[in-house]
């Protein structure tokens, strides 16, 4: 045995080599990819040049913060999410925090010296010059790149930290999360944020760093501890396998809706430098996808059988292809688009991200259905949820189990009204009409979530999820059930609180001035409508939701948090209505509007509409809680009469019952009979 082991880790690759190589590979790609695409322009005479080494280091310290970056999360994704554990870190997954620490400490360090190239890059002086305490505080502060990377360096940094001391599996991901928020900065800066229809390519940025992040790092670390024969490497791989093809999803996705946002035109795919770099790294993606088929389907059973060279071999051979994608994806952010910068943007443009649309019009409104506007974020978000709610189903069908169909049809109908409120005209003059974004905040906020609790899909994955093996790590439906269950759901879930996130939050949003904090960018933008779509998912999941929770209180206590809260909700309407102080003024008086005659109509027509589209949500909650409140008096009726049939008198009810009719019995018996304790 000791020689088969010894010979099989002779045929093995070297783990410090094969990162070394896909380190190397990367840089080297990153090189001649920059040169090719043009990324290091030659000097214009009488013109200042930051010099050689800004030239040239920024795209290298570019690759070791991606590098570092991805190193950090896939070393805390080993730790929080594929090994399995306890509450506890085990020894292995200790060891890989230390990985995670150093990863996180030389992703710090490489943001900084980004950020000291860019401002030298920027200045087009050498980096000697520029790095003052004065020079790199004023651009952290004005400049938007400034602040992605001193953000990167932040985020690093507390994940560093976090790592020396902590040991419990709560704080590992609390620092996993941290990671993958540091990796989102620079989609809020540079091309994607500049370019024409910016909200979309900068979600899609976004979707695609998260995806290669996990993807890329998870992978190197599954492959690590299949190297260093870990015991739960092949746990680790089976659960970072479905991780990875969601992250491919996700990766090929976000990075065609990129490039289409950023070309012209077809035909700069094949003409343009810009475009034969998309395409070289589209046929990395497709490589690397066929190469984690081959993965699922092949090499997994056998490290489940210890042969971890069937596994060790072809990861290796993916991960130096990852290393020459992500080396074109630096050259990429350093590759002027075709067109960059011919098309200069208006200010509304540059504001909204698109064209300023057309007036409304009278009714009924035709510019609302006919005005869409691509979202990566709902579009991918809204699919995903579709197709994993149908995957659920199909599960249960094909093993004879039923599903009612009226829980299908109300999820995908959910599903449909989010895309209307978030890609048709809806979104494009919610951005633009304070009445219209009213309007989609309330479809968002009290007819999606109806319709998406009814759905039930948490009850789908408890039932269609697979149950771990006992003596085995929880699984995702021991996860979920436990969420479910948890003090933070049970605190969220009472009443009061759902009711309270409910009204609340919305006059926080707009009797505030962070209403046009959240319109003056995407983010800020995107996150107001996530938020109002959660907050109202978990009000009708605690008035009409079917799913389990840790409290689910009585019909009567679910009328009395719908009847108690609507009151507020009609207060808050008549509150816009009666306001003579505008709303987001600084915001709106950025747009240019000349089809706007007076602003303080548009709000009145908010708060109108605020109004009247509360009230029928309101109904038909009612109408459902009542329906619900019947079925489920009718079922308890029917279990007490089951009980009583089969002489079950453990049940309050029944045994009140049963008392009865022993009096009943009693009455009937001639006086005589009885004793005087009877009588």
């Amino acid at each position: 045995m000791a020689t088969e082991a010894t010979a099989e880790r002779r045929r093995l690759p070297r783990l410090p080599l094969v990162l070394a190589a896909s380190f190397g590979v990367a840089v080297a790609v990153t090189a001649v990819a920059v040169w090719a695409g043009g990324g290091t322009a030659a000097q214009v005479p009488g013109i200042s040049d930051a010099g050689a080494l800004t030239a040239w280091g920024l795209p290298v310290a570019r690759t070791v913060v991606n590098a570092s970056a991805v190193a950090t999360v896939g070393a805390l994704l080993l730790v929080a999410v594929l090994l399995p554990g306890g509450r506890n870190l085990g020894p292995a997954q200790l060891r890989y925090l230390t990985w995670a620490a150093v990863g996180a400490g030389l992703w710090a360090a490489a943001s900084v010296a980004t950020l000291l190239f860019t401002l030298s890059d920027l200045f087009a002086q050498p980096v000697g010059e520029v790095a003052s305490a004065a020079m790199v505080a004023d651009f952290v502060t004005t400049d938007a790149q400034g602040r992605s990377y001193a953000l990167m360096a932040a985020a690093a940094g507390v994940v560093a930290t976090l790592c020396v001391g902590i040991g419990t599996a709560w704080w590992a991901r609390l620092a996993l999360l941290v990671a993958l928020a540091g990796v989102l900065p620079p989609a809020f800066s540079g091309h994607s944020s500049a370019a024409g229809n910016h909200d979309a390519a900068v979600t899609s940025l976004a979707l695609h760093l998260v995806g290669v992040a996990v993807w890329v790092g998870g992978l190197v670390f599954v492959l690590v501890a299949a190297a260093r024969r870990e015991p739960d490497a092949a746990t680790a791989a089976r659960r970072f396998s479905p991780l990875a093809g969601w992250a491919l999803i996700a990766v090929a996705a976000s990075g065609i809706v990129n490039a289409a946002v950023r070309l012209p035109s077809v035909s700069e795919v094949f003409t343009s430098r810009y475009g034969l770099m998309v395409l070289a790294k589209t046929a990395a993606l497709a490589m690397l996808g066929g190469i984690g088929w081959w993965h699922r389907r092949r090499t997994l059973p056998a490290l489940n059988d210890g042969r971890r060279r069937a596994f060790v071999r072809p990861a290796a051979g993916e991960l130096l292809l990852m290393a020459a994608a992500m080396g074109l994806a630096v050259a990429l952010a350093r590759t002027p688009a075709p067109g960059a910068g011919d098309a200069e943007l208006s200010p509304t443009e540059e504001l909204l991200g698109f064209a300023l649309p057309p007036p409304l019009g009278d009714f009924p409104w035709t510019p609302l259905f006919t005005q869409w506007h691509f979202d990566p974020l709902f579009a991918f978000g809204t699919a995903a949820a579709a197709l994993l709610y149908l995957s659920g189903v199909r599960k249960l069908r094909a093993r004879g189990d039923k599903w009612p169909v009226g829980r299908t049809i109300s999820w995908l109908a959910g599903l449909a009204v989010t895309v209307l409120a978030t890609m048709s005209g809806l979104n494009v003059y919610g951005k633009v009409l304070f009445s219209v974004h009213m309007g989609q905040h309330m479809i968002l906020a009290m007819t999606v979530p109806i319709l998406l609790v009814l759905g039930a899909p948490a009850t789908l994955a408890l039932r269609a999820l697979p149950a771990a093996p006992k003596g085995e790590p929880d699984g995702p439906r021991e996860l979920l059930m436990k969420l479910l269950h948890s003090r933070y759901v049970k605190v969220i879930s009472h009443p009061v609180v759902a009711s309270v996130l409910f009204i609340g939050s919305a006059f926080a949003v707009y009797h505030t001035s962070l209403f046009e904090t959240l319109m003056r960018s995407h983010l800020g933008h995107m996150f107001m409508l996530v938020h109002f779509l959660a907050v109202g998912l978990l009000f009708f999941w605690v008035v009409i939701g079917i799913d389990p929770g840790p409290r689910r209180p009585p019909h009567l206590g679910r009328l009395f948090a719908l009847i108690l809260t609507m009151p507020f909700h009609s207060w808050f309407s008549i509150s816009l209505m009666s306001s003579t102080a505008l709303i987001g003024e600084g915001w709106w008086s950025l747009l240019d509007r000349p089809w706007v005659e007076r602003a303080m109509d548009d709000q009145y027509d908010a708060g109108a509409i605020a109004w009247a589209t509360g009230d029928i949500p309101v109904l038909i909650t009612t109408i459902i809680l009542a329906v619900q409140w019947v079925r489920a008096d009718q079922r308890e009726a029917r279990r007490i009469d089951r009980q009583i049939d089969r002489g079950d008198h453990n049940d309050p009810l029944a045994a009140y019952n049963a008392y009865l009719a022993g009096l009943h019995a009693r009455d009937r018996l001639p006086a005589n009979s009885l004793t005087p304790e009877e009588s």
